[in-house]
């Protein structure tokens, strides 16, 4: 593959070889399953196919907060995607998600099963669903979901543009890197001239988009995505790290990031969770000393 200032690009691309990089094995330019496989199902109503990438912990955020309210109704099975290995191409996945991206929700409660796909989606389904989470007057409500939709719009510059060419590309290119380091830490300066005015994005209270925003941004400044907290000088940062902190305190959220996780401490990997009690008794840690 050629790289920097030896690359023309032809006059018609054409998909020759994998792009290389973390996530080449499973990167192609077309849509569809790959392979047969259904989905397995829970007992609870919500049944969560995901990973513990910052999208998917958004909504293992919602569903523990959810949970912490105590909302019954809102016990979840979260079965794990190994997105590396191409989970989210197996038939039943792309039934629920054509765009075959983590995380999809299906809703049993009601008479006939919902699908839900894109995090933001989800996280709005939810809140609206148990009524939690977002203002019902319409001024809250419609900052909250100005700030949701900024998340879900900015934050592919993060993971798909800094966090790629950074953390995972096959090689390391200043111009992009620099590109989107320079986008990120504007943004970072967005949420922290707004966090200077408000406690949490949307004002007073912590809603839907704070679930949506920290996974990404928070745990960015508290050092938990790419290595980069120090290359970014997160501490420029005052605001934004101090909502972090607050969040990150939350129990829900300490529950939430900790399921379908596969990477770091195992003593934080619940790679799939099906009740309450497996935060105790099935994180990997225990089952590695229990095998």
């Amino acid at each position: 593959m050629r790289q920097g200032n030896d690359y023309t690009p032809p006059r018609v691309w054409t998909w020759e070889k994998a792009s290389g990089g973390t996530f080449a094995g499973v990167n192609r330019p077309v849509a569809g399953p790959t392979h047969e496989r259904a989905l397995p199902v829970g007992e609870h109503p919500f049944q969560l196919y995901s990973m513990g990438t910052p999208n998917g912990v958004k909504v293992t955020v919602m569903l523990e907060e959810l949970l912490e309210l105590g909302y019954r109704d809102a016990e979840y099975d979260a079965w794990l995607i190994r997105i590396g290995e191409g989970d989210q191409f197996g038939s039943g996945f792309v039934e629920i998600n054509p765009n075959s991206k983590i995380p999809a929700l299906v809703d049993h409660g009601p008479a006939e099963p919902i699908r839900v796909f894109e995090s933001g989606a989800i996280l709005l389904y939810l809140a609206e669903r148990f009524e939690e989470f977002l203002p019902g007057e319409l001024a809250g409500r419609t900052e909250t979901l100005n700030w949701l939709f900024w998340q879900m719009g900015s934050a592919p510059f993060v993971g798909g543009g800094f966090g790629h060419f950074y953390a995972y590309a096959p090689e390391k290119l200043e111009y992009p890197i620099d590109r989107y380091a320079m986008e990120t830490k504007r943004q970072l300066d967005v949420l922290n001239r707004r966090l200077a005015e408000t406690k949490y994005l949307a004002g007073d209270d912590y809603t839907v988009a704070d679930m949506a925003a920290w996974p990404w941004y928070g745990q960015l400044v508290l050092g938990r995505l790419y290595d980069a907290a120090e290359f970014l000088s997160v501490h420029e940062y005052a605001h934004v790290l101090r909502w972090a902190r607050a969040i990150d305190a939350r129990p829900a959220v300490q529950r939430g990031r900790m399921v379908n996780r596969t990477f770091g401490d195992p003593a934080l990997q619940l790679h799939e969770r099906h009740d309450a009690g497996d935060f105790e008794t099935k994180t990997q840690d225990r089952l590695e000393t229990s095998s």
